[in-house]
């Protein structure tokens, strides 16, 4: 496949994640902070992402089983931090789950937060898949190549 080929393919599957509803804007922005000094910095930035964000997975993971009844205010606040890291990356079906299951919070509703807990881990795990997948086809691609020759 050319390379050519290869950027339209990219392209075209980055797409498809905002077409889906899975990216929003922010993604666009983080790529335009990507320059030849820093060829991988979305993707470590969505690296870093996904390692801080299981963890507050674990962490809601762990106040849903060992509180009965819920904490409500340390479930909002640990989804707050996780919804503040997905905006970050444009994760816009893991943040729209995450507004969501802040809502259950405050109305209270433990059966609300936890079926919307399970869609957001679903979501979170599927955008994971999706960007790894999208990640690796732009390394094999290789670097843009710039309009200007070597200096």
């Amino acid at each position: 496949m050319d390379r050519n080929q290869s950027r339209r393919q990219i392209a075209a599957m980055k797409q498809s994640l905002f077409d889906q509803g899975y990216l929003d804007e922010q993604f666009i922005q983080l790529e335009e902070l990507q320059d030849d000094a820093n060829p991988n910095f979305v993707e470590e930035i969505v690296t870093l992402y996904y390692r801080d964000s299981s963890r507050l997975i674990s962490n809601i993971e762990q106040a849903i089983r060992e509180k009965n009844p819920l904490d409500f205010n340390k479930l909002d606040n640990i989804m707050h931090q996780f919804k503040g890291s997905s905006s970050s990356i444009g994760a816009k079906k893991v943040k729209a789950e995450s507004t969501l299951f802040r809502e259950y919070c405050r109305a209270g509703n433990g059966e609300g937060c936890i079926k919307s807990f399970q869609q957001l881990k679903k979501e979170h795990a599927l955008l994971r898949k999706k960007l790894e997948a999208y990640f690796q086809m732009a390394r094999q691609a290789g670097p843009l190549e710039t309009a200007c020759g070597p200096k």
